[in-house]
């Protein structure tokens, strides 16, 4: 390489670079219309939403599947920088477990509350777990890409918490069509379904995120 080139190289290297946080932004514009398109033209929306949506355990999924999405997209952020660690800001990841506790509290005071085993396994389990995850390959795939504009040192790590962001989403859009609203159901089967998908983003970013 001569002297000329070398310098075009640096200078290229050297070159300010768009911030994490606006491709990150950008693609989730890109990705989560197209995961709501697929969940729309495949299932649906629940055919009692109107009234769904006077319930408070109906209401209660969304405040879960955010409370886990945004707290994921912060520490995404955060990881896509070399320096960063998970110390200090990983329980921020128990928000949506503790509100599904409190739920799952209150809905055992209510006095018309199905059995036990009724309310766990829900009408659609399988389909939980499968929709959730195919929801959120699109927004994954784009969250990935978008963290491959920073420079994590811990790459499997910020895979899965890409993950978590991306199932958070997914159950976000899923939770619209799903008629469980048990907190025990959503606890156990929204939360398997984004394992899963964690495990994905965390085996995808030691692959795409190394630098």
């Amino acid at each position: 390489m001569d002297t000329e080139r070398l310098i075009r190289t640096l200078a290229a290297d050297a070159a300010p670079r768009r911030p994490v946080g606006l491709w990150l932004t950008a693609a989730l514009l890109l990705a989560l219309p197209v995961a709501a398109l697929i969940m729309l033209s495949s299932i649906g929306l629940r055919p009692d939403i109107r009234s769904a949506m006077r319930t408070p355990l109906f209401d209660l999924k969304f405040v879960v599947t955010l409370a886990l999405a945004i707290p994921a997209l912060a520490i995404s952020l955060h990881l896509s920088r070399p320096e960063a660690t998970l110390r200090g800001r990983g329980w921020w990841l128990l928000a949506p477990l503790v509100i599904l506790v409190l739920g799952a509290a209150a809905e055992m005071a209510m006095p018309d509350r199905l059995p036990m085993g009724a309310r766990w396994m829900g009408h659609n389990a399988m389909l939980c777990l499968s929709v959730i995850p195919l929801l959120a390959l699109p927004i994954l795939a784009a969250a990935l890409l978008a963290l491959r504009q920073g420079a994590p040192s811990r790459p499997a790590l910020a895979g899965a918490v890409a993950g978590l962001l991306s199932a958070g989403l997914a159950a976000t859009l899923y939770a619209a069509h799903c008629i469980d609203d048990s907190p025990l159901f959503v606890a156990t089967w929204y939360t398997l379904a984004t394992a899963l998908v964690a495990a994905i983003g965390a085996l995808a970013g030691a692959r795409w995120l190394k630098y």
